[in-house]
């Protein structure tokens, strides 16, 4: 669901991603997990950054997302020039395009679904 060249759009995949966490949660629901959950968290929230990274394939485009993301135009032009990999970009993308921009987005966190799970 979170790969990278799947050709998944990302409605669909966000969709998909909120069926995952609430049927893996709900399963798991009576263990205590919270550890295990934000390690799970971490990772897929770098898989999403890495899924965009990869979806902005030109230079132009990851410029311009990095700047309407709020990244001042120094540091979007280096980091839209950068040659490293999708995973290793993903890593440096955590501040920028942050946990909350990728709630918004429609990503919920499998810790905070837990949390209100949990307390039902």
């Amino acid at each position: 669901m979170t790969d990278r060249n799947n050709g998944m759009s990302n409605a669909k995949r966000e969709e998909k991603y909120q069926q995952f966490v609430r049927g893996w949660v709900n399963y798991f629901k009576l263990a205590d997990m919270k550890a295990l959950l934000q390690e799970i968290d971490k990772w897929a929230r770098r898989r999403i950054r890495a899924v965009y990274w990869k979806q902005w394939k030109k230079i132009k485009t990851k410029y311009r997302m990095l700047k309407a993301l709020g990244c001042e135009h120094w540091r979007a032009k280096e980091l839209a020039c950068s040659r490293k990999g999708y995973w290793r970009m993903a890593k440096v993308l955590n501040q920028i395009f942050s946990n909350k921009i990728i709630a918004k987005l429609g990503y919920t966190s499998m810790l905070d679904y837990y949390s209100i799970v949990y307390e039902n």
